[in-house]
């Protein structure tokens, strides 16, 4: 990723090799530098776990009008159980799955969507929101975004669903 940044902001990774040449020999007695190391920014290598990834493109996709809740059936009835036990908490990432490289990253999102909306309106929403959050806090290229929406919420469900959190109680 340092690759990535390097070449975000000199334009080409040609810019790092004059940079370093200008520098005196091997890299020693630049700012910042300690006995040819390079410059500190460029001493290491940052990782992003998925999990990580995962919680941002949740955020995210909950952020879009329209989107009712994240996760497939199954992960949405657990998860309700899981948020009404102490201490289980709202699993921001459920709905969302990534595979990070070194990179890029790809996701798989399954959403559940209000009744009325247009579906085609809402993803391209998601997809677009979560490429730009994903992007600018981790720097990784978002090379795809899958949706798929397993559900329409419709508004009689209101009351079955106020009646099932009354049962978990």
């Amino acid at each position: 990723m340092s690759d990535t940044a390097q070449r975000g902001s000199s334009g080409t990774s040609s810019g790092k090799e004059s940079r370093r040449s200008g520098e005196g020999g091997g890299g020693s007695g630049g700012p910042g530098e300690r006995g040819g190391g390079g410059p500190p920014a460029e001493r290491g290598r940052t990782s992003i776990a998925d999990g990580v990834v995962e919680k941002i493109a949740g955020m995210a996709a909950r952020e879009v009008p329209g989107v009712h809740a994240m996760g497939a059936g199954m992960a949405r009835t657990l998860g309700a159980v899981r948020d009404r036990v102490p201490g289980g908490g709202r699993s921001v990432q459920r709905g969302v799955k990534a595979e990070v490289g070194e990179v890029q990253t790809a996701l798989d999102t399954d959403i559940v969507v209000d009744y009325g909306v247009s579906i085609d309106e809402v993803a391209r929403a998601v997809r677009e929101n979560v490429i730009r959050a994903v992007e600018r806090m981790t720097g990784l290229e978002v090379v795809e975004v899958n949706i798929a929406v397993g559900d329409v919420k419709l508004p009689e469900e209101d009351g079955e669903e106020n009646d099932d959190q009354r049962r978990l109680q």
